[in-house]
């Protein structure tokens, strides 16, 4: 089976060249390089990569640069400002890169972020989305109700949610109820312009690896969305204080309660249907 990540996150050590934005808890760097092979020990194909929001916000260049080197590898997504009337414009000029299969929003409770779904900025980059016939991937972890109110204005736009739109945490321990959104997660599933990555999930768990708990609740979104439409992913390197890349890979490659046929499609079947990418296997 061809295995892809669909969320990880490289970056370079934070220079003058390329400043960061912000200094998250994560490793000095994690650069392309340093992805690819962190994937080769563990037998991941390809991933997914997005741009840092938090370290890198609206340019995607370093993303870029890592995807030319690694052509067979990487397939990257960009995040984009609803407060860029040239969004539009943007957005066209990202379809036309090479290896670009996204775009980003994020509408989380923090400044900036927190948006009514009637937004116009929002309107502008969805609309431009459904133009250049990429999916979005969208972040509403803690504001479900938001992030299904978008979905479903935008009924024709394609949406990939992220991190199983569960808040995750950046350091251990998981909170007490990691799964109080599932309910809303469940419901979310009826949308059919939507399909959910099952991205960080062993950020939730409270027990020690390979995170036995995270099962149940799993089976859960299984059944309510469909295996061809859950996307596993590690969100490499943002879980980096929770788990390391191995420990976010290997749980899914050996539980039983996966047949060979599911694992297949949810650690890379789903995902290259989704963004119409697949590595190229050498």
């Amino acid at each position: 089976m061809t295995i892809i990540d669909s969320q990880v996150h490289a970056y370079e050590a934070n220079t003058p060249k390329r400043p960061w934005h912000a200094v998250p808890n994560w490793p000095d760097h994690v650069t392309g390089d340093e992805m690819v092979a962190a994937m080769d020990k563990v037998g991941v194909d390809g991933a997914i990569f997005i741009s840092a929001f938090s370290m890198y916000r609206y340019d995607a260049s370093y993303a870029v640069e890592v995807q030319r080197a690694h052509p067979d590898r990487f397939a990257i997504v960009k995040p984009v400002d609803p407060d860029d009337p040239a969004v539009g414009d943007v957005i066209a000029e990202w379809k036309r890169t090479p290896g670009a299969v996204g775009i980003r929003i994020m509408l989380t409770k923090e400044p900036n972020r927190d948006r009514e779904p009637t937004d116009p900025g929002l309107d502008r980059i969805l609309r431009a989305a459904v133009k250049h016939d990429l999916p979005v991937n969208m972040l509403c972890w803690g504001n479900v109700d938001v992030g299904t109110a978008v979905i479903d204005r935008h009924p024709d736009t394609r949406f990939i949610i992220d991190h199983l739109a569960i808040l995750q945490p950046r350091t251990p321990p998981a909170p007490p109820q990691p799964w109080a959104d599932l309910p809303k997660v469940l419901d979310l599933a009826k949308r059919e312009n939507a399909v959910i990555k099952v991205s960080g999930a062993c950020t939730l768990s409270q027990k020690p690896y390979p995170f036995p708990d995270i099962w149940d609740p799993l089976a859960r979104v299984f059944d309510a969305w469909g295996l061809d439409r859950c996307l596993w992913g590690t969100d490499w390197t943002r879980a980096y204080a929770v788990v390391n890349y191995e420990q976010a890979v290997e749980p899914f490659l050996e539980t039983d309660r996966l047949s060979d046929s599911e694992r297949a499609m949810l650690m890379g079947g789903a995902c290259a249907k989704a963004y119409g990418w697949s590595p190229k296997k050498h």
